[in-house]
């Protein structure tokens, strides 16, 4: 809902349960008002006649005010806006006027020839705040040396707590909380994508629990370089800065008629703890970001693991015979099918099917996959190409570069500059006829390196290849998506080097990470859900002692209750599973479809953290409620701790489905479900329907 001033000069946009308003003065200053429980008009309007402080000559009035500063004027905190024409730097707006259609509210301003228009938006049923900026230039160039998606005023509170999500390969997604202190706390990307070391959401609270309190949280829909800025102010007060790009160095140049829009930096106000704010962010992401969110991911066999680059079709056909006897839905080929793809040094760029392992090429394996009644996929990696491929041999200029440079080879491979359109064009051709040629129905994308040597000889100002880059990689996933509606495609990046909401608006799931380790995919799953629904987060069950990491032994009821968290893949050697193991993963998987939709579609309520020696999660939907559990260490022969469940109807009964037991939802509410585990690394799955 948008509520106007009778001035068009007050704006005041409310979901479900949060408000959030906006005032423009008589000297069309741009003021934050309200970002927290729903307010009205006349709430907002009294807000915006309380005076500004009076403040020293040292100080600004303005700072930690402003809903959007830019650079120049009586201002000190960081802009979210500097530009630079010829001869002067900064900006110095004037108010145009207002406009809103479609549930979006658009706020106009102009500094000369430079048109801003702030975009704010709250999709219906949430209580999400969408922000972006649209700059417009129609008058001489202007060099944009930083332009954020949004400025987020915190209310005045004492001693700010900020939570972010942290890591690196093999160990992403990793959350930490810690006190908020004078000053600047910087998070982002220099990588040119999101990377493994940050996801882009921050989380911010004064004395939140799971269950209760405010939080404010922020996530950024950007899959490049990116930078959020949490600066806690000389008064106390707090704001939150964020858009793409990694400095202050300069994003672009806008010509004459030239403009940007930047990516989405989306805003949530909770009074339900962090356990409130993430169902809030999940039911928002299935509602309004992730492609067909209602249809439930196929459980997948992904080859990697058990082959690696050694792949034939013959082999890959008795795989994907033992994971159809498993229960598996979609079987994915994964490197080495292309090309002259033996190892990680050769092929990369080369989209054809290998010859000499698939002479008919993907076609009969797909045909033979789907007639096992799976459907079927592929990996690719379109960003990169080899040195050693035929199309570097063709196109070396299609590469990233610095003229006069070393060309840096991380795993052997280049990146290439899809900012190019002549390359996008490639690509689509390539992407377009692999998946018209054969009955792919899953793609699964990869991204293995970092961006080192960002240059573009050709292009005067290189910097607009970071921006133009993944606006390429947008414009070549939507173009593949219209022409292949039927094909899902999965976000991966080395793992988890790729998750945000900017990539998950095309993509139908996300890699989390290559750590395939179930009890150290407890934290990161834990980390993950932060932000991100089960949904969208792919996890495996592979071989144990588990190889890529740190040869830990788990049983399969442990790998599979940990990978059932989230959508569940299997991806180890099954030709080496024992008849025993491949009887007891089918039942797993059985039990997984069972469960699906609860897990995938369902509120999720985090019951104990993996931190200790007894972790949980929930999903709850509609009458529908499925507990995982997991102990890591069982201590002194302690007994293991009930879970107090969440989500419940006190005054109903529950039948546990595995027992037959009846419980009664305020005893299992206030009382907790006692679960039976023991010993080191036992899991658990408990079904419960309400009566």
């Amino acid at each position: 809902m948008l509520e106007i001033s009778e001035d068009g000069r007050t704006w005041v946009l409310s979901g479900p349960a949060s408000s959030y308003a906006v005032h423009v003065t008589g000297r069309d200053e741009l003021l934050h008002l309200h970002w927290g429980p729903r307010i009205g008009l006349a709430d907002a309007e009294a807000l915006a006649l309380r005076p500004l402080p009076d403040y020293w000559p040292f100080e600004s009035p303005l700072d930690g005010r402003e809903e959007y500063p830019v650079e120049g004027g009586p201002r000190f905190v960081r802009p979210a806006l500097s530009v630079r024409t010829a001869g002067r730097r900064g900006t110095e707006w004037v108010f145009e006027g207002h406009d809103a259609a479609d549930g979006e509210l658009r706020l106009r301003f102009r500094d000369g020839g430079l048109a801003v228009t702030l975009h704010y938006r709250m999709p219906s049923s949430t209580d999400v705040v969408e922000r972006w900026v649209t700059l417009d230039n129609r008058g001489p160039a202007v060099e944009l040396l930083r332009a954020d998606s949004a400025t987020w005023t915190l209310p005045d509170r004492d001693a700010w707590r900020l939570s972010q999500l942290h890591g690196r390969w093999g160990a992403e997604s990793r959350l930490t909380r810690s006190g908020l202190t004078h000053g600047e706390k910087v998070i982002g990307s220099r990588r040119g994508h999101t990377s493994h070391q940050h996801l882009p959401w921050v989380a911010l609270d004064t004395d939140a629990t799971e269950e209760r309190g405010e939080v404010y949280g922020c996530a950024l829909g950007w899959s490049g370089s990116w930078r959020i800025a949490v600066a806690q102010l000389p008064d106390a007060r707090v704001q939150i800065t964020g858009g793409a790009g990694h400095d202050d160095s300069g994003l672009l140049t806008l010509g004459t008629g030239e403009s940007y829009t930047t990516p989405v930096f989306a805003g949530l106000w909770s009074d339900g703890g962090f356990g409130g704010a993430s169902r809030a962010w999940h039911a928002y992401q299935r509602a309004h970001v992730i492609p067909d969110a209602g249809r439930d991911r196929p459980v997948l066999f992904n080859s990697w693991e058990a082959t690696e680059f050694d792949i034939s079709e013959e082999q890959q056909r008795a795989l994907a015979e033992r994971a159809a006897a498993m229960g598996v839905e979609l079987f994915v080929v994964d490197d080495g099918w292309f090309g002259a793809r033996t190892s990680d040094r050769a092929g990369l760029g080369d989209w054809t099917p290998n010859p000499d392992r698939f002479p008919g090429g993907l076609k009969p394996l797909a045909d033979h996959v789907h007639g096992l009644g799976m459907q079927f996929g592929i990996w690719v990696e379109p960003e990169m190409v080899n040195p050693d491929s035929d199309l570097y041999r063709a196109h070396p200029d299609w590469v990233q570069y610095q003229p006069g440079r070393k060309r840096t080879e991380f795993r052997n491979q280049l990146v290439l500059n899809l900012a190019r359109e002549d390359v996008r064009e490639y690509l689509w051709e390539q992407l377009d006829g692999l998946l018209a040629g054969a009955p792919v129905d899953y793609v699964k994308w990869d991204f293995n390196r970092c961006f080192t040597d960002a240059g573009w000889p050709e292009d005067p100002y290189p910097q607009r290849l970071w921006v133009d880059h993944v606006h390429g990689l947008y414009a070549l996933l939507d173009r593949l998506r219209a022409a292949h509606p039927g094909v899902a495609f999965e976000s991966c990046s080395g793992g988890g080097g790729r998750i945000d909401l900017g990539v998950l608006s095309r993509t139908d799931q996300v890699w989390t990470s290559d750590n395939t380790d179930p009890l150290d995919r407890l934290a990161i799953q834990h980390g993950f859900s932060q932000i991100h629904p089960a949904r969208v987060m792919a996890a495996w069950v592979t071989d144990s002692p588990n190889a890529m990491l740190n040869q830990r032994a788990s049983s399969l009821r442990f790998r599979f209750v940990s990978a059932m968290a989230g959508v569940l893949g299997v991806g180890g050697d099954l030709t080496r599973w024992t008849r025993e193991e491949l009887a007891e993963a089918r039942e797993w998987v059985a039990l997984y479809k069972e469960i699906r939709p609860v897990v995938q579609r369902g509120d999720q309520y985090r019951l104990r953290p993996p931190e200790g020696g007894l972790s949980a999660v929930q999903y709850v939907l509609g009458d529908e409620t499925v507990v995982l559990a997991w102990l890591q260490a069982q201590r002194y022969g302690e007994p293991v701790p009930a879970l107090r469940l969440r989500g419940l109807d006190p005054t109903a009964s529950y039948e546990c489905l595995e027992t037959g037991e009846i419980h009664r939802g305020a005893v299992l509410l206030h009382h907790g479900l006692r679960v039976a585990l023991r010993g080191d690394l036992d899991a658990k799955v408990v079904r419960l329907k309400r009566k």
